[in-house]
């Protein structure tokens, strides 16, 4: 036994000498010789920000007719399509108008009648007043002729009334556009009854550019907003005001605000306001929940901290990583405001051209050096 350890007590020394120029090699690139760890960071500039407020609104038509007979009768015929565009005064339905014919044929015999009376009337006041000049006649057969001729006259009148009354009748035989606009589907067909002044429409028709868009606000959110809080000048704040669709999308075309309801709801304690769009492709329907982005203020010399770089001390503070000229980190708190979209509206705590750590901040900690690097930021989304 003591003789094989003999001969094996070489060979271990020979493979320790082997093994440690390669150990020694080894030490200095594993202590004290790793690179710093490498960041991705976002420069912040400052600039004045507008706040804005979400608000849950639906979309209305500009102009809404219902499209009702003024005389009674049969549909006879449907002039428009289904969801086409009409203008105003442009045919929709033909009733039979036979009878409202026949009624402006008596309407015109009528007046001539009457034109007939009149003018025996007039010959008759003209004799007696000749011979009223030559002592022939009484004045009071004068005036009895007088008063039969202004009688006639106004009985001319009331016959020409009557016809004009009776040709309107037969116009409204056939139904027009009300409104132009874009006309719904039809609510009857040919063959129906319908009335005068019937309840039921016919059809509807809605003005789609521009359209209306009403959201509620609270009362408390209206106050702030006409007190202009957080804004040092509210003519420098944008009146134009965007849209979300219901798909998540924006619209492209912005709006303005028209009206607001001089009225808090007691219910519900919410005013409403209306805002007005363009909607040259019809893309906003009557009725669509939209979601619309009304500024409300202006913070000056803000800054745009993306949300990824912001956490919670214990304390519950919300701070971030800044890089350091000399490319150390400490951390910051912030005085945030309000959030919009994936950004924080922070208003203290860092200052212009400061650096915050986006991405990497997991294997850092205050006061270690690090390589920042640009992250190439796309437009912050509202």
């Amino acid at each position: 036994m003591r003789l094989a350890l003999r001969r094996l007590l070489p060979l271990f020394c020979a493979a320790s000498l082997a093994f440690a120029p390669v150990a020694q090699a080894q030490a200095p690139g594993g202590q004290g010789g790793r690179p710093p760890t490498a960041v991705t960071v976002v420069t912040l500039q400052a600039q004045d920000v507008t706040l804005t407020s979400t608000l849950p609104g639906r979309v209305v038509a500009s102009g809404v007719a219902e499209v009702r007979p003024q005389v009674a009768g049969i549909i006879t015929e449907r002039l428009f399509k289904e969801g086409a565009v009409v203008e105003l005064g442009e045919p929709l339905y033909r009733i039979d108008a036979a009878s409202y014919e026949a009624q402006v044929a008596a309407a015109e015999a009528a007046v001539t009648q009457a034109e007939a009376a009149l003018k025996a009337a007039e010959k008759e006041a003209r004799r007696l007043q000749e011979l009223l000049q030559r002592n022939v006649t009484s004045e009071q057969n004068v005036d009895d002729a007088v008063a039969a001729r202004d009688s006639a006259a106004a009985a001319l009148k009331v016959a020409e009334a009557q016809l004009l009354a009776a040709q309107i009748d037969n116009e409204r035989t056939t139904i027009k556009a009300p409104l132009s606009g874009t006309v719904g589907r039809s609510l009857t067909s040919a063959g129906a009854l319908v009335t005068a002044g019937q309840s039921d429409p016919l059809a509807v028709i809605r003005t789609l550019d521009p359209v209306y868009v009403d959201v509620t606000m609270s009362a408390a959110e209206i106050v702030r907003w006409r007190r202009g809080h957080l804004a040092t000048d509210l003519e420098r704040v944008d009146p134009t005001v965007t849209l979300r669709l219901p798909d998540g999308g924006g619209y492209d075309m912005t709006g303005t605000l028209t009206a607001a309801e001089p009225h808090v709801d007691e219910q519900t304690g919410v005013v409403v306001l209306r805002m007005e769009f363009p909607n040259p492709d019809t893309l906003l329907l009557p009725g669509m929940y939209v979601q619309v982005d009304l500024p409300t203020g202006m913070v000056e010399n803000a800054f745009l901290v993306p949300q990824e770089a912001v956490s919670r001390d214990r304390r519950g503070r919300p701070t971030v990583m800044v890089v350091t000229a000399e490319n150390k980190v400490e951390a910051r708190v912030l005085d945030v405001e309000r959030d919009r979209g994936n950004v924080w509206i922070v208003t203290g705590g860092v200052a212009d051209g400061d650096r915050v750590v986006v991405a990497g901040f997991q294997k850092i900690a205050a006061g270690a050096t690090v390589t920042p690097e640009e992250r190439q930021d796309p437009q912050p989304q509202n």
